[in-house]
Order: C-alpha cells, then sequence, then structure tokens
C-alpha cells in the first residue's frame, strides 16, 4: 500500500501542477514543476456577474501549468459555510498572500472589505509592484462600511482604485449588455508590443459588451485592443453603424502607476473577462502575455506558447445569481 500511495504521488507530480490545499483553507494554491519562474502570483476573484470564481482558477492552471509559476486564488466565502459565495461582498479571506506576491490579478465588483483585509490590497498597490485588472476591477471597491481606504472606492472624487490605478473606473455599458457582442480590434500602433505577440486580427471576441471609457486614457496609457460593438452575440454577426463605434472604445491598454512608495508599477487593463472568455485561445493568451509583461518578463513571451485549457472547464454563463451554489475551495481538486 505504501508503494502504491508512492507511485500515485510520483504521478500527480510529473502530471502537472500539485494543487496544495487543507481542507480549511479557503482559497487554492497552484505550486508548478518543472521551468519554474519562481514568480508569485495572486488571483482575487469576487463579482456576482460574470464568473471570476470559475476564469480564475482556470487562469492560475494555465500560469502553472505551462509556466511555471506559483499561483494562489482568493475567493468570496460565505463564513457560514465556507462556501464561495460572490454575493458576499465583505469577505475575501487569503489576502496576506499579496504580502509576498510578485503580481496581483484581480477581477472583482463592487467590494467592501474590512480594513483587515483591504489594507492588504492597499500595501501591494501602494508598493508598486505590477497589476493586471480584469474587467470590473474598473470598480473593484464599493467602501461603505470604513472610511479608511475610501479613496479606492469607485465613486470616490478620484474614481477609486480603477481611475487612479487601472486607469478608469465604472462609467456604463457602451452598447446593448446582453445583446451585443465584442470584438477586439487591435492598435495598429502597438502591433509589435510583446502583450500581444501570437495575436492576430479577428481572435479576440466576447459574448459581453464594451465598457464606456474616458477617452484619452490618463498618463502614459497606450491602447492595444479596441472593442468594435457587434449587432448580436456571434462573432460573425456585422457590427454596429453609427457613433457606438465612432470612436471605438479601449478594451485593452497599458499604463503605469506611482505608489506612494515612490516605486512605479506596470498595470495592464482590460474590460473583458467573462468566464467564457477562456473559451477563446486569443482570449487566454492576452491574458498570460500580459502576466508576462507586468512581470518585467515579456522577452520570455513566446507567439506559440501553450495557453490551452487545464482540465475540464465547463463556464456558466454571465449574469446575476448564476453561480453553482455550495461550491467550497476544496470541492475544485
Amino acid at each position: 500500500m505504501r508503494r502504491i500511495a508512492w507511485l500515485f504521488s510520483l504521478f500527480a507530480f510529473l502530471s502537472g501542477p500539485t494543487l496544495l490545499l487543507h481542507a480549511a483553507e479557503p482559497f487554492l494554491v497552484f505550486q508548478p514543476h518543472g521551468h519554474v519562474k519562481g514568480k508569485n502570483i495572486v488571483l482575487i476573484s469576487g463579482d456576482e456577474e460574470y464568473r471570476s470564481e470559475e476564469s480564475l482558477p482556470q487562469l492560475a492552471k494555465i500560469l502553472s501549468t505551462y509556466h511555471g509559476f506559483h499561483c494562489t486564488v482568493l475567493f468570496a466565502i460565505n463564513p457560514k459555510d465556507g462556501a464561495i459565495d460572490p454575493n458576499q461582498l465583505n469577505n475575501i479571506p487569503g489576502l496576506e498572500a499579496l504580502d509576498s506576491a510578485d503580481l496581483m490579478v484581480i477581477l472583482t465588483r463592487f467590494r467592501d472589505l474590512p480594513d483587515d483585509q483591504m489594507k492588504h490590497i492597499v500595501g501591494y498597490v501602494e508598493s508598486g509592484r505590477p497589476i493586471v485588472g480584469i474587467r470590473t476591477a474598473t470598480h473593484a471597491f464599493q467602501l461603505k462600511s470604513s472610511p479608511t481606504y475610501a479613496k479606492y472606492s469607485w465613486n470616490s472624487p478620484d474614481g477609486g482604485f480603477g481611475r487612479m490605478v487601472l486607469g478608469e473606473t465604472w462609467i456604463r455599458h457602451h452598447g446593448y449588455h446582453g445583446k451585443q457582442s465584442t470584438m477586439g480590434g487591435l492598435n495598429p500602433q502597438e502591433i509589435k508590443n510583446p502583450i500581444l505577440r501570437g495575436i492576430h486580427a479577428g481572435e479576440l471576441w466576447s459574448k459581453t459588451d464594451v465598457y464606456e471609457v474616458r477617452l484619452p486614457l490618463p498618463g502614459d496609457s497606450r491602447t492595444l485592443v479596441f472593442g468594435e460593438v457587434l449587432s448580436g452575440l456571434d462573432p460573425k454577426d456585422p457590427p454596429i453603424p453609427g457613433a457606438v463605434n465612432d470612436p471605438m472604445m479601449p478594451i485593452a491598454w497599458t499604463k503605469s502607476y506611482t505608489g506612494s512608495a515612490g516605486k512605479t508599477a506596470r498595470v495592464f487593463a482590460t474590460t473583458l473577462g467573462t468566464s467564457e472568455d477562456l473559451l477563446t485561445d486569443a482570449n487566454r493568451r492576452l491574458l498570460v502575455n500580459a502576466c508576462y509583461w507586468a512581470l518585467g518578463l515579456e522577452q520570455q513571451i513566446k507567439p506559440n506558447a501553450k495557453v490551452g485549457l487545464v482540465g475540464k472547464y465547463h463556464p456558466h454563463p454571465f449574469g446575476f445569481d448564476g453561480y453553482v451554489k455550495g461550491v467550497t475551495p476544496a470541492d475544485l481538486r
């Protein structure tokens, strides 16, 4: 029996990333094998609509399995039963993992976190370490319960975390939400940007709509991808004529943010980001490339790098209350 157990452990070691998880831990940790990059990525989920509790574990698997990154995935957790609950706005345990992180990937929406959790996010942001913000990260926080970190709320005078750090906060949907989709158009002036390496025209597509942003984007922002509003929910649907696509809104860009510690961070933001977006190869490649770039590893981005799905992945459509209830991090082994 010991020999069988040893062989099973060896097979698990050789077949992919090791998922380190104790039953009581409300998060996932993927420890890579092979060509380990020696970089720690913390992925923070917590939105009620776009199923980040599904997409970010899959993104972590890709980053760990194929690219050698150590990944920790955090969730909104209901403290009563330990289940993943995106409607739990005030609890994302495990944020202390950010204290030793090399990269933060965040997809949260209107979180009202207590100070003892929020301080880890603020500490990370102000340290000047890199950030990848996805979809509703433009309005990641709505801090009602404590004034300590109120300036990071989406509706603060400076636009909160979204506008100050990522480049924009929530304004409105640009197009008919739930009825029109988005085709990503590559900015011809950024074709050689390493984040777009291996991505071609007509490959980036999302079933959800564009977000409106104020133009021009602030500071040293560089638009990589524009969002063309399509007339329906199929990538073959024609674009909407008229003002909605003139001008087209940026849907992926880079910028910098200088934190209170005086260090300047690389920031990538995209308003793509439903769980179903990861079914598209180019969307996965965009996020993986962005993580490399944010970490200063852009010279290692390969146009044919592996970005395939790892294991079974059957994401649910975006929409409120569409999450699978009763699932704990331990169930995601």
